[in-house]
């Protein structure tokens, strides 16, 4: 396959693609999340809103194949839920009025749970039936794939091959002491004043639970229903960098610019990938 990343943050589709096909272009307007993913992945995006992007540029790179993980706020839980009226969604629909006019072989996105049944949704169903494409609404959490992360998620596969569901692995998560740092950052730490004014709205967890909430964006810098914290015997603290990117299956290489700030690292894990359902994710297209 020759993929266009777009929307590519961390580079989580990359990590999932494995060997199976070459990036040949890769999209993100973030600085932080391109000076993240070409410290990872020796190539540096493309800095430039998608929205922005003629569609002979993108059309130019030759790929068969869309990997994509368009902003979710339109559409997640806490968002404005303004869908397609969003100005997030414009790099969206600008892909789409490409996809009208020269649609690749093979699609996959990932979103939240809330993009399913929305105005998004059907203008993709929309262009992918009219050009006589497969297409598979497939939803997954990374829960059961041996990781002790809520993090459930919907992946659109398209393709002009016949697609079917594949099994998921169901595996047992792991202990969360699998995925700590050998050394604590005392740093993380909360302050007596902050775990008073919010304790009893903590999701709270041990090293030895297999279950973690889902970690937000915002997580550096709210505390409730942003994820989880880690209770330990001194004291309460949050899930390190390193932490939740291992709970998001990333490898023990993968690194962040050292100076970017502890919110930014946050803020991009929160866009980020689940590795594991990813790389399944992209099994539906048989390609090996």
């Amino acid at each position: 396959m020759r993929v266009l990343e777009l929307f590519s943050g961390l580079g989580g589709w990359r990590r999932a693609l494995q060997d199976r096909g070459q990036v040949v272009a890769v999209y993100d307007v973030s600085e932080a999340a391109n000076a993240t993913y070409a410290l990872n992945h020796d190539q540096v995006p493309r800095p430039k809103e998608l929205a922005t992007v003629p569609p002979q540029e993108l059309l130019e790179h030759g790929a068969d194949t869309w990997l994509l993980s368009p902003p979710c706020q339109p559409f997640c839980r806490m968002g404005n839920h303004r869908d397609l009226e969003d100005r997030r969604s414009r790099a969206f629909c600008h892909l789409m009025d490409v996809f009208r006019e020269a649609p690749p072989d093979h699609l996959v996105l990932e979103n939240v749970e809330g993009f399913l049944g929305s105005e998004a949704h059907a203008l993709l169903s929309e262009r992918v039936w009219a050009h006589g494409l497969h297409q598979l609404e497939l939803q997954a959490c990374s829960s059961h794939f041996g990781l002790p992360n809520q993090r459930p998620r919907v992946f659109i596969v398209a393709s002009r091959k016949s697609l079917r569901p594949l099994p998921q692995p169901d595996l047992s998560p792991r202990p969360l002491a699998d995925f700590l740092d050998a050394v604590e950052d005392e740093r993380l730490y909360l302050q007596a004043e902050a775990h008073t004014r919010h304790h009893q709205g903590l999701d709270l967890v041990t090293a030895e639970d297999r279950r973690s909430a889902c970690f937000i964006g915002g997580y550096g810098r709210r505390f409730v229903g942003s994820g989880s914290f880690l209770k330990t015997e001194q004291g309460v603290r949050r899930f390190s960098p390193s932490e939740v990117a291992r709970l998001l299956g990333l490898p023990e290489g993968f690194r962040f610019p050292p100076n970017l700030s502890l919110e930014a690292r946050y803020r991009l894990l929160g866009n980020g990938l689940s590795i594991p359902v990813a790389t399944w994710a992209l099994d539906h297209l048989g390609v090996h």
